[in-house]
């Protein structure tokens, strides 16, 4: 993307690895001074959002400068015909002028190039603010999405899935072709393939891969510990599938004890995963398994439908 001079002195360009510690920084800040957090830099622990996802997809990693320095930054994640922005982050002392506006641009430039059938964001739902100005690029509000987590069971049940990492390269691509061919019968040009990979790449965790007769039936992309998505003690499920039918509520639950096996294995205390709540069967599930909300944010749209937020998908996402 080419640089541009926007208003007020603000300049957007691309994100660059020189930036990723200021970046991470403002990222901190922001959403610690925003929840009141007496100790905003100390927010997210040893998580890491900024670093894992600049390196897997930096081309789409956005930065403002505002008087020479970076202002704030945000991210475009690409899941084939679907995709989502965030963190989109400004410095404290820097909002409300204009510098969130200026970061969107470059997402919707990206949205029409690719096509988009399906994009997005997660947001507060409590924030007026943020929700007008979302809107004014198209997003609309629907359905509340659950962050939720459960306890780690000590021994976490006996591990009946395959993992991505176990695999040689021909069965990597075969095991990818398979998730893509999953999640497309979902949401038609839904593919996670590009989180797969990073989560391989960057040692970030583990793809888990729930077989059945001899099929994918589910697979889920998980981070693992610190310096992930994250952090220490916890297995985020950043993505979670299984097949649509009379059997995926029961295919849930048993990849959901894949992933607490794995968090297990890896002597982590707690599984987190997010699921919209329009999503009722797949939230029935998490309830059902001990996953208890811990806060809520509102899944926003563009266009305004549903995309795979119906009861009989049986995903797992929260597009933090």
């Amino acid at each position: 993307m080419a640089s541009a001079i926007m208003p007020a002195g603000i300049r957007v360009r691309q994100l660059l690895e020189r930036d990723l510690g200021a970046a991470d920084r403002i990222f901190r800040l922001a959403f610690g001074t925003f929840l009141g957090v007496p100790d905003p830099l100390r927010f997210f622990g040893d998580s890491d959002y900024i670093r894992t996802r600049w390196r897997a997809q930096p081309d789409t990693a956005f930065a403002a400068e505002y008087a020479g320095e970076l202002a704030g930054s945000n991210f475009i994640s690409r899941w084939g015909s679907v995709a989502f922005f965030g963190p989109l982050t400004v410095k404290p002392e820097l909002w409300d002028r204009g510098i969130g506006k200026q970061l969107l641009e470059p997402v919707i430039d990206h949205f029409r190039q690719w096509g988009v059938v399906h994009g997005g964001l997660f947001t507060f739902a409590h924030s007026p603010k943020h929700i007008h100005l979302y809107q004014k690029f198209g997003f609309w509000p629907r359905f509340l999405t659950a962050i939720m987590s459960k306890p780690v069971a000590e021994n976490g049940g006996p591990r009946q899935a395959e993992y991505y990492s176990a695999l040689g390269e021909n069965e990597r691509a075969g095991a990818m072709a398979a998730c893509r061919e999953l999640t497309d019968s979902i949401f038609e040009g839904l593919d996670v393939a590009p989180e797969i990979a990073s989560v391989a790449s960057q040692k970030l965790g583990e793809t888990v891969l729930l077989y059945g007769n001899s099929r994918l039936a589910g697979f889920a992309v998980c981070h693992c510990g610190p310096g992930t998505e994250a952090g220490s003690g916890e297995c985020y499920i950043k993505f979670g599938a299984v097949r649509p039918g009379s059997k995926a509520s029961v295919r849930l639950g048993e990849l959901l004890g894949a992933c607490e096996a794995l968090a297990a294995e890896r002597g982590l205390k707690r599984l987190e995963a997010g699921v919209n709540l329009a999503r009722t069967g797949a939230f029935q599930v998490l309830a059902g398994q001990g996953f208890r909300t811990e806060l809520q944010g509102v899944a926003m749209k563009r266009p305004n439908e549903p995309g795979y937020d119906r009861p009989g998908a049986y995903v797992i996402d929260d597009w933090r």
